[in-house]
């Protein structure tokens, strides 16, 4: 492959790539969001008890994170077009299937389809990997965050869906809950075609030809299994780092997050106060991502992750000091906890992808993203149990302690002088 294709076109290509998935990355997040803004309380309403609300989420949390293991096969095997694919198609099922739960009145078929439906977490989660197989080192966080900042929008835009849903939903003669998840199939059959037609060629398999024409190993197989890409990672001192950074950060923000609107309602804060705190949280989350990214590039994922520790330190001892109902300083704990969160996400995934040799991402990517399903399954379902024994104020001092663990393998880890370049090969420092 010529020079000119290397640089001019090649990143042609990367800016086509990167605006194809902000395009599915939209179509996605409005898909998700849309079907999760009513998701609690369909599952109260098929099931009969408010005991049983909250195993919809549970079990697209879990979701999100098996599907991550056939997702990560299916890229090393042929590309990442076909993974997204397959994600936005599983969650494509599941939105079909929880329409048909709430007309049927079926809470084990409502449990299997949020399993289905947690495939487009996974999707828009590995849609930010593919954002950095074109990408050159010094701007892969970059480029990696504007896809990661594109879920902005998906998340802002869904839960809007959810009053112009129930005509749709009375025209259909559907159950009114069920009306957002037509919204959610529409997003979500976008997306896919977003990805069939726009994401081509498909960077990962075009990363590959490039490394072959600049010196690659030929024949070199490219790994998809997530329990090879856990032990490679772990073998990696700075992919370790990567990897730790995902998992706790994910797991220190859902943990506060989930359980901040208990908290809130204990004190008699009104819904829509509940619901304003949420949406800074979200911005916190994901509107600086560009910026994030920028800060990577500049001055590297290690201090980036341990900037984000010690936002997410600060954000779980403003949590932990806040008093039930509304309060200035639960606002800006939740500012700051989606704004650590973004930090380690956008750090942790460039170091891990960073570190590791092409052939290797897509099963660590996909480790990446199993970890961090079940950092966030794990630390919801026990934020629940120590909010209900001790109090909000124990959950957020037992996060803050797993928010400085980030900072502490930050501290320990040391960035070997012959960083791994685009497509894992040592360069000089």
């Amino acid at each position: 492959m010529t020079d000119g294709l290397q640089t001019h076109d090649r990143a042609t290509l990367q800016r086509r790539t990167v605006t194809t998935l902000v395009g599915s990355q939209v179509l996605g997040g409005v898909g998700l969001s849309a079907g999760i803004a009513v998701g609690a309380l369909l599952a109260e309403q098929v099931s009969g008890s408010a005991r049983f609300a909250g195993l919809g989420g549970t079990f697209q949390v879990l979701g999100s994170a098996l599907v991550a293991i056939p997702m990560a096969r299916v890229m090393a095997a042929r590309g990442r077009r076909p993974g997204l694919v397959l994600g936005y198609a599983l969650a494509a099922a599941g939105a079909v299937g929880l329409i048909t739960a709430g007309i049927i009145g079926s809470f084990p078929l409502l449990l299997v389809s949020s399993l289905a439906f947690g495939g487009a977490t996974t999707a828009n989660s590995q849609s930010r990997y593919a954002a950095a197989d074109l990408a050159p080192p010094d701007r892969r966080a970059r480029d990696l965050s504007i896809v990661v900042w594109a879920t902005t929008l998906g998340s802002v835009l869904g839960p809007n869906l959810v009053g112009p849903s129930a005509p749709i939903a009375d025209a259909l003669g559907l159950p009114r809950l069920t009306g957002p998840f037509v919204f959610s199939l529409v997003g979500l059959l976008l997306a896919i075609v977003v990805v069939l037609v726009r994401l081509r060629p498909d960077p990962l398999l075009l990363s590959r030809r490039l490394a072959l024409d600049e010196g690659g190993e030929p024949g070199e197989p490219t790994h998809g299994s997530v329990t090879r890409g856990l032990r490679v990672a772990f073998a990696h001192p700075v992919a370790r780092l990567g990897l730790l950074t995902l998992a706790l950060g994910h797991g220190v923000m859902v943990s506060v997050m989930v359980m901040t609107p208990l908290h809130m309602s204990h004190g008699h804060a009104e819904l829509t106060v509940i619901g304003l705190v949420i949406s800074i949280h979200i911005i916190g989350m994901y509107a600086f991502s560009p910026l994030t990214g920028l800060a990577v590039d500049r001055v590297g994922g290690r201090v980036v992750a341990l900037v984000g520790s010690g936002i997410l330190g600060a954000a779980t001892l403003l949590a932990s000091v806040s008093p039930m109902g509304e309060s200035s300083t639960l606002v800006a704990g939740l500012f700051l906890l989606g704004l650590g969160w973004s930090c380690t996400l956008v750090a942790g995934s460039t170091l891990l992808t960073s570190a590791v040799p092409a052939a290797e991402r897509p099963g660590v990517q996909g480790a990446s993203d199993l970890l961090m399903g079940l950092a966030a399954g794990g630390g919801g379902a026990v934020a629940g149990v120590i909010v209900d024994r001790v109090g909000f104020q124990a959950l957020a001092l037992t996060s803050l302690g797993f928010a400085m663990v980030i900072g502490l393998v930050a501290v320990a880890t040391r960035v070997p002088a012959d960083p791994l370049d685009g497509d894992g090969r040592p360069v000089p420092a």
